[in-house]
């Protein structure tokens, strides 16, 4: 039996891999094994073990990585206590195969730990282009990877110019699908009859009314702009009228600029129809996005499931330049006027038809399928 190990670093890794964890667990053949560390065993993001716990799965090692702190020396000594810590996870659990998930430094850790302690990696949405120095990290990914699971036949073609072989490069979709799909083939219209206690911070109000969801994280490379650029968001919510939910940004560099941003508007404005959240459970953020009138910021969340679900976004600023999107997405610069000019004109549109440009909802299934019967090399080649 084959032991597939899984590492999750936050919440975004989790609802990328969640679908393929489910579908380890159930296959016959793989031992499904799940490594938590960096932010998602940090309470300032929300309790991710409590959540993985509630959907049936057990952790089996902990790395606690983060560091604490609003520069990219915070990310740099992150990846470096990661790397410790991980390679004792792995030299406990010996896995045949682990599982990273797009982009992040705490993922540049676990597969450098991985690739010199010789387990094969699989890696998931590579091949994509964005910006920040997320897109470097995905490439360096790619390159130590020996299995990749791109989402779409444009990330796998870029995957294979950079080198890898073409035999190990399998186009599967996007979990993170998987999950949406799901979800509305159970019910299409998943509606929010009424306000649930989902947690969070600020003003209550009534679901059924029209509301916007602003998802907003720190561009690492313009991390000292993190405070001003999510005012200038807020801003331009708040001239809608509309009521807003609201989610704290990743740790990265930057973070707490957003963070402060966010507390210091709710202080000034402490009657504003703001309501933040820390963490929200996937199924409950997926209902979110299928009632907002509009997604707001700049999560891959409004390109990706947007794109399935058809939810109007206003995507802002650099962070996603290049990602393959929807007709669901206006893409605006960071100003509030442009900001608020594309809300409004999204509010206007309203729902999209369903854009299935990062997969069709069976990717977990295809990942498990793949890793309980592929041959690679430990030693990797490049291909010219």
């Amino acid at each position: 039996m084959r032991k597939i190990c899984v590492f999750i670093g936050g919440r975004a890794n989790y609802s990328s891999i969640k679908s393929a964890m489910r579908a380890i667990k159930e296959h016959p053949e793989l031992e499904l094994q799940i490594i938590l560390g960096g932010q998602a065993l940090s309470d300032k993001f929300g309790d991710l073990e409590g959540i993985l716990e509630a959907d049936g799965f057990l952790v089996d090692e902990k790395v606690h990585m983060l560091v604490a702190g609003d520069k990219p020396i915070s990310m740099v000594k992150t990846a470096g206590l990661g790397l410790l810590g991980i390679s004792d996870a792995l030299d406990h659990l010996h896995p045949d195969f682990l599982i990273v998930v797009g982009d992040r430094y705490e993922v540049m850790a676990a597969t450098i730990a991985a690739a010199y302690m010789n387990i094969r990696v699989a890696h998931t949405m590579g091949g994509e282009v964005t910006g920040t120095i997320d897109e470097s990290i995905r490439h360096a990914i790619t390159k130590f990877a020996h299995v990749h699971f791109p989402a779409n036949k444009e990330a796998g073609d870029r995957i294979i110019k950079l080198g890898e072989r073409p035999e190990d490069v399998f186009v599967v979709g996007c979990p993170r699908v998987d999950h949406v799909k799901e979800l509305l083939d159970r019910d299409a219209t998943m509606p929010l009859d009424m306000y649930e206690s989902f947690g969070g911070v600020g003003p209550e109000f009534d679901l059924r009314d029209p509301f916007l969801l602003v998802s907003q994280h720190p561009v690492t490379t313009e991390y000292s702009e993190a405070k001003s650029q999510i005012l200038k968001t807020i801003h331009a919510c708040v001239k809608t009228g509309l009521n807003i939910m609201i989610l704290w940004p990743n740790a990265d560099a930057g973070t707490e600029g957003i963070s402060t941003g966010i507390r210091k508007y709710r202080e000034a404005y402490p009657q504003a129809k703001i309501h933040a959240f820390k963490n929200l459970p996937a199924d409950i953020y997926t209902r979110l996005m299928k009632n907002t009138a509009c997604l707001v910021g700049n999560s891959s969340s409004g390109i990706r499931e947007g794109a399935y679900i058809g939810t109007p976004c206003v995507n802002i600023g650099s962070r996603q330049n290049g990602r393959e999107r929807g007709k669901n997405v206006i893409d605006a610069a960071l100003d509030e006027d442009v900001i608020y000019n594309a809300i409004e004109k999204q509010i206007e549109h309203g729902s999209y038809e369903t854009e299935p440009i990062y997969g069709d909802g069976h990717a977990g299934i295809r990942i498990a399928d793949i890793l309980s019967k592929v041959e690679v090399p430990v030693q990797k080649r490049i291909v010219y």
